[in-house]
């Protein structure tokens, strides 16, 4: 039976752009088996950790080349501004070349625990023996930066991969299953497959060939993918899912500064980012001040054709996600929110003007509490709902009181509160005085139902390789 016609569309034109095919069940088991021949050949042809450095090292200085390639697909498959696709290119290779430069400390021979002295052994623990294969099945919103969190340590580790990314963007694992070929890497250590379903890769899921999953989207489909996955204990699961991250804006902070911040921290890439602000609780004695401050900034921003280098805010990613949206802002204006948003913010800077596209304008909510949609689902889009609030307790209990812990930000002049209240705040990422920031150097974590597992920073590695300990005791004369 072959598999399915999948077709990108455009989230400008809401017309289809590009075609790809899926594979039969058959064909998609046959990829774990393949995967598993090329591990095994790749562990032997590339045992040292040096030569798969190298092998990166020239993949990461190909995809430099290809930037302005690779950034223009972006902007047409998935519709962030092509004024900015270029930066996430760059950011991604700086993540990888990070993650390149620690894997000696991290994975090397030397890259021992050792155990308690005991006269006569030697004893110690090691995390470098390669998991196997992995499967990543990855996102559209930023998919080359989310695809290096897991390929890039995966491929230092020595394990082989599979490739699944979201239908909206297909040919980000076409180039990079070409680059890697270039630099050197041998033949079908990379894989890929597109595929609109994650759950129709439950062939690939459920046999023995795949050893650990990576995912990146929806909460429903990461469940879905575990559970899947849970009838063999022999693969793992890392879960990157969704996110209603809260800012908090203290009393002695400058509201219009916090604000501007704020703003291009929830409406950056149209809000479509796991760690966006989402959600904005600020003190009494500051909030009319920030509101005021938020609607001057909005009152800047223009929507447009995101292949207009002019551009800010292009359109969010399918009717679907406008309904979402919309619906959200309905639904909270029926239960008392006032919508602020400054006039003459949805007007265009391209001079044909609004076309079919997936157009939302950032929208400013004032007046808004727990009972409103807006205030407890993810929205992925770019609304900024505002409550006001009383304490740092209240703010701090209102942060909480999410099924999500992915990021949360304090903003405030005293740096060591913040600090403390940053321990209290249930979340994998927190910041003061700064959002929407996964650094390489610190963990990526969610708690809650933003998911499980770790990317990023020396822990990011430990998912892709198994602990072994050592006994090694002198033979007796």
């Amino acid at each position: 039976m072959p598999g399915e016609v999948i077709t990108t569309i455009s989230p400008t034109t809401n017309k289809p752009i590009l075609t790809r095919h899926g594979l039969s069940p058959p064909e998609i088991l046959q990829l774990g088996t393949t995967a598993q021949a090329a591990f095994k050949a790749f562990r032997k042809s590339h045992a040292s950790l040096s030569s798969r450095q190298q092998i990166i090292a020239k993949a990461l200085s190909l995809v430099l080349e290809k930037q302005d390639v690779l950034a223009r697909e972006l902007t047409e498959q998935m519709g962030r501004p092509i004024a900015y696709t270029a930066k996430e290119i760059t950011t991604a290779v700086k993540r990888a070349e990070y993650m390149n430069s620690i894997a000696p400390e991290v994975l090397s021979q030397d890259a021992t625990i050792p155990g308690q002295p005991e006269e006569g052994f030697k004893r110690y623990i090691t995390r470098r023996d390669p998991v196997g294969v992995v499967l990543v099945i990855f996102a559209w919103n930023y998919p080359y930066l989310i695809l290096v969190n897991s390929l890039i340590p995966a491929l230092l580790a020595g394990c082989s991969v599979i490739l699944k990314p979201s239908p909206q963007t297909p040919t980000v694992v076409e180039h990079v299953v070409d680059i890697f070929a270039q630099a050197g890497l041998p033949r079908d250590v990379i894989q890929y497959l597109h595929c609109g379903n994650p759950l129709d890769l439950r062939p690939l899921i459920t046999s023995e060939d795949v050893n650990h999953i990576c995912f990146t989207g929806s909460v429903a489909a990461g469940i879905a993918i575990q559970t899947l996955a849970a009838t063999r204990v022999s693969c793992s699961v890392g879960l990157e899912l969704g996110g209603k991250d809260p800012a908090y804006v203290r009393r002695d902070v400058d509201a219009a500064w916090a604000a501007e911040e704020i703003v291009d921290g929830a409406i950056f890439n149209s809000g479509q980012s796991c760690c966006a602000i989402e959600r904005v609780y600020v003190h009494e004695d500051v909030y009319d001040k920030f509101v005021d401050a938020a609607k001057t900034i909005l009152a800047g921003y223009r929507l447009g054709d995101p292949l207009d280098e002019s551009t800010q805010l292009g359109p969010v990613v399918s009717r679907r996600a406008v309904e979402t949206i919309r619906a959200q802002v309905a639904d909270a204006l029926a239960k008392g929110a006032k919508d602020e948003t400054p006039q003459g913010v949805e007007s265009f800077t391209s001079p044909q003007g609004p076309s079919e596209g997936n157009w939302v304008p950032p929208t400013l909510l004032t007046h808004v509490n727990h009972s409103m949609a807006v205030m407890r689902e993810e929205t992925f889009g770019p609304v900024i709902p505002v409550q006001k609030v009383g304490s740092d307790e209240e703010a701090i209990a209102l942060m909480n009181d999410s099924q999500f812990g992915l990021t949360a930000s304090i903003w405030t002049k005293d740096v060591a509160r913040g600090e403390e209240l940053c321990g209290q705040v249930e979340a994998g990422t927190v910041f003061v005085n700064r959002a929407d920031f996964p650094a390489p150097d610190l963990a990526w974590t969610g708690w809650k139902d933003s998911g499980k597992g770790v990317t990023l920073s020396r822990v990011g590695f430990e998912q892709f390789v198994k602990v072994k300990s050592y006994h090694v005791k002198a033979y007796p004369r």
